[in-house]
C-alpha cells in the first residue's frame, strides 16, 4: 500500500548510483513522454522514449550528476545537473512525478540542489510548458527575489520546436526566507 503524500511529506535528494540507476531511467520514460508534447518525439518500436542512452552521461561523468528524489512513498523524481565543474551549473532536466506535483516536493527539491552547488545556475524550459514555465519562475522569485534574468534561446538540433526560456540565477543569493515546503 503507497502511503498517501501530503504537503508536510519531506523530499530526501540521493545521487543516483548503479543501484538506483534504473529507477531513474524508469522515471526518464515518464519525463519524456511528458515532454513529447512540446518536443513532438514519439516512442520507438517497441514503446520506449530515448534508447540512445543520451542520459547515461549523467553517472559518469565528474562534470554531471543525477539527484534522485524519494518522499515516503518512495521515488518521486529526479534532477540532472550539468557544469559541476564550470563557472555555471544547468539545470539539465528536472522531473516529479504527477501524483505528487503541486504538494512542494519539487520546489523543495530544486532548492535543495541549488544549495548543494552554489553559484550561477541556468535553467531552462519550454515557455509551452504551462507549469513548468509556473514553476521555475516562481522557484526564482522565492530563490532569488528579483535578482534572476530570463532570456530565449533556439533548442539545439531541434529547429522545428519554440525557443528554449533560459533563467539564470545565482544560488549564493539565496534568500533565508527560501524554504522547500
Amino acid at each position: 500500500m503507497m502511503t498517501p503524500v501530503t504537503a508536510r511529506d519531506p523530499v530526501e535528494l540521493d545521487i543516483a548510483t548503479a543501484a538506483t540507476r534504473p529507477i531513474v531511467e524508469n522515471l526518464l520514460q515518464l519525463y519524456i513522454h511528458d515532454l513529447s508534447q512540446f518536443r513532438l518525439s514519439r516512442p520507438d518500436a517497441a514503446g520506449r522514449f530515448n534508447r540512445d542512452d543520451r542520459y547515461a552521461v549523467y553517472f559518469s561523468d565528474p562534470g554531471r550528476c543525477t539527484y534522485l528524489f524519494r518522499d515516503p512513498s518512495g521515488p518521486v523524481g529526479f534532477g540532472m545537473v550539468r557544469g559541476l565543474n564550470e563557472d555555471r551549473r544547468l539545470m539539465a532536466e528536472f522531473f516529479i512525478v504527477r501524483g505528487v506535483r503541486r504538494h512542494g516536493l519539487g520546489r523543495e527539491a530544486a532548492l535543495s540542489m541549488l544549495r548543494r552547488h552554489v553559484g550561477v545556475w541556468e535553467i531552462p524550459f519550454q515557455e509551452l510548458n504551462v507549469g513548468a514555465a509556473r514553476f521555475w519562475r516562481g522557484l526564482a522569485d522565492a530563490a532569488v527575489g528579483q535578482k534572476w534574468t530570463e532570456d530565449r534561446r533556439p533548442v539545439p538540433l531541434k529547429p522545428h520546436i519554440p525557443d528554449d526560456v533560459w533563467i539564470t540565477l545565482d544560488s549564493s543569493d539565496i534568500v533565508s526566507s527560501a524554504t522547500g515546503g
